[in-house]
């Protein structure tokens, strides 16, 4: 896996929590149905403007509540990838092992705008407003979890090394 992600940003402010990303009537629907609704009450409309490749940067304590598979919805959307000043710690395990890239940056909030292009390495903590130059440095993810996200999450790298049959919890 390249750890390069560059894309659209969409921005998003503090402590928007996981009942405003996936609302509760969803749940009873597919996946793949109720990705349409991420954000729903927060940013009507939001799924029929994002795109493959888009990056969603937010807050403080981004993701808090309760443990829906957010991740996993805004990765069926197309999202690459996530960057937050903070974000919640249930909430950041789970994009992990969903496979969606997380990375905590405190300030990024204030350094982007919707529309603008953002690249970052996950790798090696850099990220960057390609539009304004704001650049960030920060720690990376470690190799640990560098290689849960190569493989597309943790329940398809369990499988994969041999830990779990192939095509279990699908």
């Amino acid at each position: 896996m390249t750890t390069e992600i560059e894309g659209r940003v969409w921005v998003v402010d503090d402590s928007v929590n996981t009942d405003a990303m996936y609302p509760g009537f969803a749940m009873k629907l597919s996946h793949e149905e109720a990705a349409r609704h991420v954000f729903y009450e927060l940013r009507p409309g939001w799924t029929e403007q994002v795109r493959e490749g888009d990056i969603v940067v937010a807050g403080n304590n981004f993701g808090v509540g309760s443990s829906r598979p957010v991740a996993r919805l805004l990765r069926i959307l197309g999202v690459r990838a996530l960057l937050a000043n903070e974000f919640n710690s249930l909430f950041y395990r789970n994009c992990i092992n969903y496979g969606l890239p997380a990375l905590t940056v405190p300030g990024v909030r204030a350094a982007f705008n919707d529309g603008e292009r953002a690249r970052l390495d996950i790798g090696t903590g850099q990220v960057e407003n390609l539009d304004t130059g704001a650049h960030f440095s920060v720690p990376g993810l470690p190799a640990m979890l560098t290689g849960i996200l190569d493989a597309g999450g943790l329940i398809p790298r369990l499988s994969r090394d041999g830990y779990l049959p192939s095509g279990a919890y699908e």
